[in-house]
């Protein structure tokens, strides 16, 4: 769909010599502490077929730049979706204005790398558009025919294949082209005047076929109305304060929220989370180390190299329950004396970049699941998790389960709705007695929001036991 060669700089596609660019761009960052020209082509799609019958089917295009100057704390940034000198002279000129007579010392530039940790798969060309249809069309079809209660089914498909080039003040420029495809159902089912959903997805970076053979797709179907039926026997959710087992893989959305924003750098330099100035200090039960980690294969939140050029990495957060660092850009690293760990982020050339997590979780320990549930005498097994609210100053949590079970003599009871987990991320760290054996990353399908900007990421974690969490429900 892209007549652009997919091989080609986008800076010479677009008719600018990067030599003229870069005689721009060190023009702008003269005397600045750090700063890039952010160079963007992407194209998406999407496809929603719902109420047996395809309702929308979107494609979209785009490019553009932003050029940034930082100076001090203080950064400049001007971007535009037309790619010329001429724009790109203005942005520089506009962008420098951050300086005001400020004279610094240009930052160390990124270290280079030749990790590939994805393809170049563009999602947009494999299946062919009719294809697509005909698939989410049989995902419906397949659906209805698995349980005469399914009354309505819901399936997408969304991919986008994202190129960026990032213009270095050292000359260098660095090129990522980042494939991103995902696939979800939603299926809700209805008995005696009562209906219930069920949702689940998958993707990563990489072409649809990981995710649409008939093998994932049923499955994806399968667990999706399994949801749904569990929560259709449903009873409300006692409240109170009791002990909670959390299931493994996208469970760490609990602690991408509660725990992963108030570890990224310019929050702890600004001294607004509740973990500031508390390196080396105990915040977490022993046995629980927190990582993010931006280099494994193919995950949705993994990235070759961040938004400023420099390679992501495995960053330990907490280990062994004790604060040991942060997620950083290079604004928050320079100014707290510290390295870049690749965690700066941005949601398009529109935006300017920041501390973002990549892939966060919690590492696996030795206990079987089975065992967590066998030693609790009251309490709540969460499987999944939906939504939650979290404050990062304080890390005060709110988080709805989508699929519960009452815990009642150390066994697995009643399906539950209405549950929602109710605390704070330092102190729900320091409450984890018992660590499963069984981690695992989430299916590809989180979503971040900081700051008005949205981005991918992955989360993961082991089966969780967490004593004295309260527990909101809709029954006393």
């Amino acid at each position: 769909m892209n007549a652009h060669s997919p091989t080609a700089s986008i800076l010479d596609s677009a008719g600018v010599a990067p030599e003229r660019a870069r005689e721009i761009l060190s023009a702008a960052l003269a005397g600045a502490d750090d700063g890039e020209l952010f160079v963007e082509r992407s194209e998406s799609e999407s496809f929603l077929f719902d109420d047996g019958r395809l309702k929308s089917a979107a494609y979209d295009a785009g490019e553009g730049f932003g050029l940034r100057v930082v100076a001090d704390d203080t950064a400049g940034y001007a971007h535009a979706s037309e790619i010329s000198l001429e724009a790109i002279t203005r942005a520089g000129d506009s962008a420098a204005l951050a300086k005001r007579g400020y004279s610094g010392v240009a930052a160390e530039a990124p270290r280079a790398t030749n990790a590939k940790l994805y393809g170049e798969d563009n999602p947009l060309e494999s299946p062919a558009f009719a294809d697509k249809v005909a698939l989410l069309q049989e995902i419906d079809a397949w659906a209805r025919a698995r349980d005469p209660r399914v009354v309505q089914v819901m399936a997408s498909l969304a991919g986008e294949r994202r190129t960026v080039e990032i213009l270095r003040a050292d000359g260098r420029l660095i090129r990522d082209v980042r494939p991103l495809s995902r696939i979800n159902v939603q299926i809700t089912v209805e008995k005696d005047g009562r209906r219930e959903n069920g949702y689940t997805g998958s993707g990563g970076r990489a072409g649809f076929e990981a995710w649409i053979t008939e093998a994932s797709w049923r499955a994806d179907v399968d667990e999706a109305l399994r949801q749904a039926l569990v929560n259709l026997e449903a009873v409300p959710c006692p409240a109170g304060e009791m002990d909670v087992v959390l299931g493994p893989g996208w469970n760490g959305v609990l602690l991408h929220e509660a725990v992963g924003h108030g570890l990224e750098g310019d929050f702890n330099r600004k001294g607004t989370s509740a973990f500031s100035g508390r390196i080396g200090e105990r915040v977490a039960a022993p046995g629980v180390t927190v990582f993010d980690d931006g280099t494994v294969p193919g995950r949705r939140g993994s990235l070759t190299i961040d938004d400023e050029g420099t390679p992501t990495e495995r960053t330990v957060l907490i280990e062994d329950g004790i604060l040991v660092g942060y997620m950083h850009d290079r604004m928050s690293a320079r100014l707290m004396g510290l390295k870049p760990t690749g965690n700066a982020r941005r949601q398009s050339y529109a935006h300017m970049p920041m501390p973002r997590m990549t892939n966060t979780a919690m590492m696996g320990g030795s206990i079987p699941r089975e065992e967590m549930i066998a030693s609790t005498k009251r309490g709540l097994y969460c499987a999944n998790f939906g939504g939650g609210q979290v404050d990062i100053t304080n890390g005060k949590f709110v988080f709805q389960c989508t699929e519960a079970y009452l815990i009642e003599d150390g066994k697995v009871t009643t399906p539950v709705k209405g549950a929602t987990l109710i605390g704070d991320g330092p102190s729900c760290l320091t409450r984890v007695t018992m660590i499963g054996d069984d981690f695992g990353y989430d299916p590809g399908i989180g979503v971040c929001g900081k700051s008005g900007q949205s981005v991918p990421v992955g989360v993961g974690q082991p089966s969780l036991k967490i004593t004295g969490l309260t527990v909101g429900g809709t029954s006393i």
